[in-house]
């Protein structure tokens, strides 16, 4: 099968595009960098400009599926700039893959869509489970952004696209991302929890996501589906798990809220906020977990990144 993935170069896309080329796939990536068109070895790079409507329309050629992963890190410090930065990253290059598959209709081979999402689109709850059936209207910042990149990747439904939308949690991989920041503090028996400590991580190891994007290919997904673990945890529990498997103490209390708000604004909600998501929708749609158990998953992960 042939893809084309937007978001080839980060920790998500550079696992999920060697895994696909692996498997014997033909890729096509995106990437707003003249420098890295030749940059991914057995993939062919195309560029494009969101900012600028620029769009290299022979990256489509002869693709069938889209993996749709561009989008700017939401964990840099939220300026008014930056916040517009993480909205426009989503929206506008969803637009314009969109406007770029218009333009070629004649030709267009393209019949499904795989774009990433995030549990970040869920009311923050210190207990309820959340399901892909709950409710979602748009209170915080993060909901809105979530919310509106999920109804412009709907309109591809409007050019006979069949889409499947991801809600990614809590990203655990063994080299850099949140698990590269908590372990600076926990390798010292500095590792803390934020707020009071209780509220759910809905995470899922990278290998398990890879998965999940592979048998949404491969399968013909269609709909909406949480890419988490089938067992979140409370943060004090996650940091707890992260110690153990560091062999290193753990008794740093909780960072306080109050603390948080001050230092990180209306930033300290990606720490602050709680959320419970269901898995169950993913395992009945045929998904068998690698690492289900966050124990299990750190001592891999930390394993692999000593390496």
């Amino acid at each position: 099968m042939k893809l084309l993935i937007t978001g080839a170069t980060g920790v998500v896309g550079k696992t999920l595009v060697q895994k696909l080329l692996d498997d014997g796939n033909e890729v096509h990536y995106l990437t707003t960098q003249s420098s890295k068109l030749d940059s991914i070895q057995g993939a062919k790079g195309f560029f494009w400009n969101p900012d600028l409507d620029q769009i290299d329309t022979a990256c489509f050629h002869e693709v069938e599926t889209i993996i749709h992963l561009a989008g700017a890190t939401v964990a840099k410090r939220w300026t008014k700039k930056y916040k517009e930065q993480i909205y426009s990253s989503r929206i506008k290059p969803t637009q314009l893959l969109l406007k770029g598959l218009v333009e070629i209709k004649e030709n267009l081979k393209v019949k499904h869509l795989i774009s990433a999402s995030a549990i970040g689109i869920y009311p923050s709850h210190p207990y309820r489970q959340v399901t892909e059936n709950t409710l979602t209207t748009p209170h915080t910042f993060m909901e809105k952004v979530v919310c509106d990149w999920e109804k412009e990747v709907d309109q591809f439904n409007k050019v006979g696209i069949r889409v499947c939308k991801l809600r990614i949690g809590l990203v655990l991989s063994p080299k850099g991302g949140v698990l590269g920041t908590l372990k600076i503090p926990t390798k010292i028996g500095l590792g803390a929890a934020f707020g009071t400590g209780e509220q759910g991580q809905s995470w899922i190891h990278i290998s398990d996501l890879v998965g999940i994007f592979k048998n949404a290919v491969e399968a013909q997904w269609e709909g909406v589906f949480n890419a988490v673990s089938p067992n979140p945890v409370s943060q004090n529990e996650l940091i707890s798990a992260l110690a153990k498997s560091l062999k290193k103490p753990n008794f740093f209390p909780p960072i306080p809220s109050f603390l948080l708000r001050f230092i990180l604004g209306e930033m300290s909600a990606l720490v602050l906020d709680s959320h419970w998501v269901s898995a169950q929708k993913t395992i009945n749609q045929g998904y068998q977990f690698q690492f289900p158990e966050i124990q299990k998953a750190l001592h891999h992960l930390v394993s692999q990144s000593d390496k």
